[in-house]
């Protein structure tokens, strides 16, 4: 068999072991927090060696790090997902009403689909206990993406003539404030929020946001 064809093989398992990592150590470090979860227990879970763990990760802090820029990751590939579907540059957008309604269904899906889910839920519940035992930390899970992607958004409708935005930046910390983080304000708890609430809650804070910056 030539180098060649093993090269593929070999990344795949070690795709498959650090995943598997990072699920165990997403998992233990949330029933147990990060301080009481050791290398050796990750491991077992992951069904790996204590050293490939090591390997991939170098210590626990990298580990837990990783974890948090794969929750990153996974929440920017999704968010992207949904400005395409929804807010493309050839959507079929031509009013203000039609760009309300394709913001509350963006905004909806992002704020059921992605922060509602357990997984979501789990990673932001990891950061919250993990800062109750260092609250010096300043480890989270990074939004920057999928805000960059929605002001790049908010700039194309502006060009569009849609809205009147010179701050996209602002703009978008405007709508998420009135839209996402309003909607679990009510229900801190996104796993086992009301969902038909929170896409009401999300309505009424587009609504808000095209009044507030929509072009007139």
């Amino acid at each position: 068999m030539s180098v060649a064809g093993t090269k593929k093989p070999v990344r795949a398992r070690s795709g498959r072991k650090q995943a598997a990592i990072l699920d165990a150590g997403r998992e233990l470090f949330l029933q147990h927090g990060v301080d009481r979860v050791t290398m050796d227990t990750v491991a077992a879970r992951a069904g790996v060696s204590k050293a490939t763990v090591y390997s991939h990760f170098g210590d626990k802090r990298r580990l837990f790090l990783a974890i948090l820029h794969d929750a990153s990751e996974s929440l920017a590939a999704s968010a992207g997902l949904t400005l395409e579907r929804y807010l493309a540059d050839d959507a079929a957008i031509e009013t203000l009403a039609e760009l309300e309604a394709a913001l509350t269904a963006a905004a909806s899906d992002i704020g059921t689909t992605m922060v509602g889910s357990a997984d979501y839920a789990a990673v932001f519940a990891l950061v919250a206990r993990h800062r109750q035992e260092e609250p010096e930390s300043d480890a989270d899970v990074s939004m920057a993406k999928p805000e960059e992607a929605f002001a790049e958004r908010i700039t194309h409708f502006t060009s569009r003539g849609l809205l009147d935005a010179d701050d996209a930046a602002l703009a978008v910390d405007h709508f998420i404030a009135l839209t996402v983080l309003r909607a679990y304000n009510h229900h801190p708890t996104p796993s086992v929020a009301d969902l038909g609430r929170v896409r009401e809650i999300i309505a009424d804070g587009v609504h808000v946001f095209i009044r507030a910056y929509g072009a007139r």
